[in-house]
Formats: structure tokens, C-alpha cells, sequence
């Protein structure tokens, strides 16, 4: 069945005009009134509905139930990354969500290649959004991951300390006497539901002040193995390697 994500309340029983975004997803699915649709504002569950009419550029449906469905890790995890370039910002915020991120927080550091500021960097935060949404309606989640406005690294450290909440910081890292993520996940934060949140760098990885502030904040080096992994493929090796599922 397709599912939309419609960030506005679901009244049962109420026919609902959906919000612009939505009712073209719908619109451009074809549906006929009649048809079955499944709609999540993100605060939880999922409403199943029915088409009642098709517009020209709007679409009217009825909410006809409320299933308290979720299909979020037990764990929450926390990307906080130094942006990588082109499209690959896209694809990982795609996969992410995919894997069952809780927020992403974008980072401009001194490897960055991508550099945003002002209304580019809105419209960037916007339109990355907007892909988690829909990977949402993809992967069947009913609660949208957060994907932050775009911060300079050491302003985001400065921000983050203390902790933003109890948990585990781990920090990407070359640097000798790294602990492997498992190994720091066994004896710091055995419990399936302890936040983890997750630092890495860009193209290039972080500069030495970088991670001696990383570090200053009480995060802790880790390492994800002897390969060397692209920046946007790290963050997804290590939310994979962190997500813990709860019962089907």
C-alpha cells in the first residue's frame, strides 16, 4: 500500500485535504477515489486512509484508522558528519534514515569540500529533509530523523559540551591506540538503548585542532576496522554496526 508522509494531524473519521506536497506524491502515483493509502505525520504510527477525490491540485481523503505501528532501533543513534561533496550528502542522509538514524548533524570543517552558508545552506537543510521524509515512506519508519541546520565544526563543539544527553560519544580516528567501535560499545554502553552519537570527518577526515577539540568535549577515538572507508560510507558502517532492533 502507499504510504505519504502528511506533517499535519490525522483526525479519524475527518475527510482531509492533504497538504500540497503530499497530494502530489498522490497525484503523481495516479490514485483513483476509492483507493487505500497510508498516511504518518511523524508523532507516531500510522493512519490508514481513503481516497474521495482527485482535483486538479488538490486531493481529499478520509482517516479512517490509527495503528500504533513503529519500526525504530531501540537504540538511537546520532550522526553528526563533516559533509561530504556532490550528491553523496543526499545518498547518505537517504541510507540513514534507511538505517534508522535519529538526527543528523551537518558539519563544516577545514577538509570540507562542500561549503554552505545563508539561504544556500536552508535550502540545502530543506531539500535533505526532504529526502529522509521520503525514505520514511519507503522503508516503512513513521518517525522522521531531524537533519539539522549546518554548523561549523568548532561552533557545533563548543554547543555540544557538555552532552547534548546521556551516552556514548564516539569519534572516527587514525590517530594509534583507537579502540574498535564494538569493543568501546561492549564495556561503555552495553544496554541496547543507550544513545550513541557518532562523529566523523569529510573527504580528507579531520584536521589535528578538529579532533583535539573532539577530544577536549570527551569524545572517545574509535575505529572502524583496517580499511579506509569513503566519508560517506563510514557513518552507515558504523549506524549498521550500532543498530539494535526491537521485538517484531
Amino acid at each position: 500500500m502507499p504510504r505519504f508522509y502528511c506533517p499535519t494531524p490525522l483526525p479519524l473519521g475527518a475527510a482531509l485535504d492533504l497538504p500540497a506536497a503530499t497530494a502530489r506524491h498522490v497525484q503523481v502515483l495516479r490514485m483513483q477515489p476509492g483507493e487505500a493509502l497510508t498516511l504518518f505525520n511523524g508523532e507516531g504510527g500510522e493512519c490508514s486512509a481513503t481516497v474521495l477525490r482527485m482535483g486538479r491540485s488538490d486531493v481529499l481523503v478520509e482517516v479512517q484508522a490509527h495503528h500504533a505501528v513503529e519500526r525504530e532501533n531501540l537504540r538511537p543513534v546520532h550522526l553528526a558528519l563533516g559533509m561530504p561533496a556532490n550528491d553523496r550528502m543526499d545518498w547518505l542522509v537517504e541510507k540513514a534514515t534507511e538505517l534508522g538514524v535519529s538526527s543528523i548533524q551537518p558539519l563544516m570543517t577545514t577538509h570540507s569540500v562542500l561549503r554552505l552558508k545563508g539561504e544556500r545552506a536552508d535550502k540545502k537543510v530543506a531539500h535533505w529533509n526532504s529526502v529522509a521524509a521520503a525514505a520514511c515512506e519507503q522503508c516503512g519508519r513513521n518517525r522522521v530523523p531531524a537533519v539539522y541546520e549546518v554548523l561549523d565544526v568548532q561552533d557545533w563543539l563548543r554547543r555540544a559540551t557538555p552532552a547534548p544527553a546521556p551516552g556514548l560519544r564516539a569519534m572516527l580516528s587514525l590517530r594509534e591506540g583507537t579502540l574498535p567501535l564494538a569493543g568501546l560499545l561492549a564495556t561503555q554502553a552495553p544496554a541496547e538503548t543507550t544513545p550513541v552519537y557518532f562523529f566523523s570527518g569529510p573527504e580528507g577526515g579531520l584536521a589535528a585542532t578538529e579532533e583535539q577539540a573532539a577530544l577536549s568535549a570527551s569524545w572517545v577515538p574509535v575505529t572502524l576496522g583496517p580499511r579506509t572507508l569513503r566519508a560517506e560510507t563510514a557513518p552507515l558502517a558504523a549506524l549498521a554496526a550500532l543498530t539494535a532492533f526491537g521485538p517484531r
